[in-house]
């Protein structure tokens, strides 16, 4: 018998197990099997794989394991519950990994296992194991380092109780890639002989009692990846040859006693470095503007040092950034307003500075905020009332500071209690707050000189407005737009056919041409001054595509939003009709999806998505009337130079009427996209946004059509997606883009895992946008924050898996 597998069964491990002499491969793994293990499977002596993971089982491994098992190469029995001393395992000489960690396991570690020159893979995390070291020699560790085939070596969570130099003494250049060594209760230096295993990518340290400097050593580590030191004793300063590690890209030196500044050098590893940790140290000296280049870092911690000097605009540069924190320092000046662009940021930490000016009006751009915190420095001036637009914020501390003017009520804010914004003399608002009550014509400063200003300002612009309106109407007898409409459209530039013909080479096809769609084609045009546009220009002879033109300028002209297309103007002739667009310089989704030769990561597939979650968002709920785009596919998903999403073709968009939550139309959308009860029906709401949205999402990751022709009968798109989701696991690799999922060395297991799991949360969220139901769809506000909440989990167990 070739192997037996089982899936999701309880109960025990039969004795007769035994009996399959023949048995080369025993697999039951992630099942609820509880009690002993049967003696008898150990005495299987054609047995090459034993993996019983992740069960309930009890009692011990017995003593002469190896005898019986001499063609044993993977033993995989970790979190069952065993306890017990580790056998002897040495006469299972073909050992190649060997998995038992998160049991009860206690004694030493077996010197024995340094026998098994075949093994490359050794897991006994979290136990209640130690060290025998009685001598040098006797060390394990030691030992460990004569197989020339390990890999992988995680003895973490275990109180080893040992002297990290003298363990380490013997290695050198050894094949090991991976080490875990944190809380193990290991002392001593770090030893410079480390910086010889030239093939390591993780070394994990963190939360033991290592003393001594970090040995400049480790610069010579040059495929290391994660370099984890936090929470020991550390000392000295932290050597710039750290920023040789071309690859690193998480460093953690959190919680010691480092000193000195901050190596500018860092700023070197722009290309590689995702994760910063150096708080809880006493570095001082100023933040060194290089380390403002690292443009792809998700999470900076620089908090609890003796850093000083001001913040530079450079932190502007950080755009995917996810976590900044620079708490507990002595950083003066002004809150940069570059901040405001780091669209990714979720929390944001400078409390405790000396921080003092405004809070810039730009925060208001941090959509994906969802802790901000400015307490105990010198701010003053407002609350920015922009602040209301942070929905996802659900911590705010202001306290501490000498702001002044009304809290604003909105939004968030909603939700926020007077320990938020204790300390501040000048506030005022609602009585919850704990503040007194805003006085009219004292909210804010410089609201007197504003109730002069600004109503002159809109007279001169509505007496402009009323003058055109006028000329007009005599000139031919059109509708008059409303006053918002028009006003935009005044700050429109003037762009004339003959300008459009000259910019576009008279609409060459051959050099100018981007695409064509249901109304028209598109093209690439220079504007005067530089600026890149692109023309859409309508097939008047079409029907319906003057009045698409006209919904579109109509939609455009009111809206605005990060994630929206933007227009730029709006050329009308009796016989031309065109739009003037933001060039979007990488394309549409749907050119990267199936492109060739260029393949869109998880990250950046979920950031489109989350850009075009925040867009329908402001379509159904941020504007005064919800709008309903009623055509969203691939093809209207446009990118720009730094892959940020925009929403785009509003020609057959609908506007709901007040009070209104559905409305009905005879323009049919795309096929494969548009909800059912719109095909059928005609019935339009923002229901039906959401719908498409979901099979968006589905094909985004899928890499497939809702019209491939492997959906025909009863399967579609969304029922395979469902199918494959009733299955825990495996399922799922089967659907999305195999791109997505590349496993390399078994190392990798862990980054499969976590990808796996994502791509489930983000389809079981595409299902729910899905509901054959409107009323059980799932609306774009739980969308956004569903999709946030994956994105944060995803990267923080990207940067959490080495340590």
């Amino acid at each position: 018998m070739q192997g037996l597998c089982c899936d999701i069964v309880a109960g025990t491990i039969p004795d007769e197990i035994g009996d399959l002499q023949n048995l080369e491969i025993f697999t039951v793994g992630d099942n609820n099997l509880n009690g002993l293990i049967p003696s008898s499977i150990f005495n299987i002596s054609t047995l090459r794989v034993m993996q019983l993971s992740f069960n309930q089982l009890s009692g011990s491994l017995p003593a002469n394991i190896g005898f019986g098992l001499p063609n044993l190469q993977i033993l995989y029995i970790a979190d069952v519950g065993l306890s017990g001393v580790i056998p002897n395992l040495s006469n299972a000489s073909m050992l190649t990994r060997i998995d038992l960690g998160k049991n009860s396991f206690t004694g030493f570690i077996p010197s024995t296992l340094c026998a098994l020159t075949n093994l490359q893979v050794l897991s006994l995390v979290a136990n209640n194991l130690t060290l025998d070291t009685s001598t040098p020699e006797a060390s394990t560790l030691s030992c460990l380092a004569n197989l020339a085939n390990l890999n992988y070596l995680q003895l973490a969570s275990n109180p080893l109780n040992a002297r990290l130099d003298d363990s380490f003494r013997n290695f050198s250049t050894s094949s090991l890639q991976y080490i875990y060594l944190q809380n193990s209760g290991i002392r001593g230096n770090i030893p410079i002989c480390i910086g010889n295993i030239s093939s390591l990518v993780t070394l994990s340290l963190g939360v033991n009692q290592l003393s001594g400097s970090i040995p400049t050593s480790l610069g010579r580590l040059r495929n290391l990846q994660g370099l984890y030191l936090r929470d020991n004793m550390l000392q000295a300063y932290i050597p710039y040859q750290l920023c040789q590690l071309d690859n690193l890209a998480n460093l953690n030196l959190a919680s010691n006693h480092l000193s000195g500044s901050i190596p500018s050098c860092l700023g070197n590893l722009a290309t590689s470095l995702r994760s910063l940790s150096l708080q809880s140290n006493s570095l001082s000296s100023t933040v060194p503007s290089t380390l403002w280049r690292l443009a792809h870092i998700l999470y900076v911690n620089l908090s609890s040092n003796s850093l000083i000097g001001p913040l530079s605009e450079g932190i502007g540069n950080l755009k995917v950034a996810i976590e900044v924190d620079l708490s507990n320092n002595h950083l003066s000046g002004i809150i940069p307003s570059t901040i405001g662009g780091l669209q990714d940021l979720v929390q944001l930490s400078l409390a405790n500075n000396n921080l003092d000016g405004p809070i810039p009006s730009t925060f208001h751009d941090l959509l994906s905020l969802n802790l901000l915190n400015l307490s105990r420095n010198n701010l003053s001036g407002v609350i920015p009332r922009s602040l209301e637009a942070l929905l996802l914020l659900k911590y705010l501390d202001l306290s501490f500071n000498r702001l002044q003017g009304e809290i604003p009520s909105g939004g968030p804010f909603q939700n926020f209690s007077a320990q938020s914004f204790v300390s501040n003399a000048a506030l005022c608002g609602a009585p919850r707050l704990h503040v007194p009550p805003c006085k009219n014509g004292t909210l804010e400063p410089n609201r007197r000189k504003a109730k002069y200003i600004i109503p002159g300002i809109i007279s001169v612009v509505l007496l402009v407005a009323s003058v055109s309106i006028f000329l007009l109407r005599r000139k031919r007898n059109v509708e008059v737009p409303t006053e918002g409409t028009l006003l935009s459209q005044l700050l429109w530039r003037r762009v004339s056919h003959l300008e459009l013909l000259r910019v576009t080479n008279g609409f060459n096809e051959e050099n100018n041409l981007l695409g064509s769609g249901g109304f028209g084609s598109v093209y690439k045009g220079t504007l005067a001054d530089g600026i890149d546009v692109a023309v859409k220009v309508f097939s008047l002879q079409l029907e319906g595509a003057f009045r698409s033109f006209e919904r579109e300028c109509e939609m455009l002209s009111n809206i605005r939003h990060r994630n929206l297309i933007r227009i730029i103007s709006c050329c009308s002739q009796t016989d031309f009709k065109a739009l003037v667009l933001n060039y979007m310089s990488n394309g549409s989704l749907e050119k990267w999806l199936y492109s060739q030769s260029s393949s869109l990561n998880i990250l950046q597939r979920m950031n489109i998505m989350v850009d075009v979650a925040l867009a329908l968002e402001y379509l159904h709920h941020g504007y005064s009337v919800p709008i309903v785009h009623c055509d969203l596919k691939p093809s209207n998903i446009l990118l720009d130079d730094d892959m940020v999403a925009h929403v785009a073709d509003f020609g057959i968009a609908k506007l709901l009427g007040e009070g209104d939550s559905i409305t009905q139309t005879m323009t049919l959308a795309t096929v494969g996209y548009m909800a059912p009860e719109y095909g059928l029906e005609g019935m339009v709401s923002t229901r039906g946004d959401v719908y498409s949205f979901g099979i968006v999402v589905m094909e985004t990751f899928t890499r497939r059509k809702p019209t491939d022709e492997m959906f025909d009968g009863e399967m579609n798109l969304k029922q395979w997606i469902a199918n494959s989701l009733v299955f825990p696991d495996a399922m799922i690799d089967e659907v999305v883009d195999a791109n997505l999922l590349g496993i390399g060395t078994e190392q990798e297991d862990d980054d499969h895992v976590r990808k796996r799991d994502c791509l489930s949360s983000i389809m079981r969220l595409a299902i729910a946008c899905c509901a054959e139901s409107p009323e059980e769809r799932v609306n774009m506000k739980e969308a956004v924050a569903r999709l946030n909440k994956i994105k944060t989990t995803f990267l923080k167990d990207a940067v959490a898996g080495g340590r």
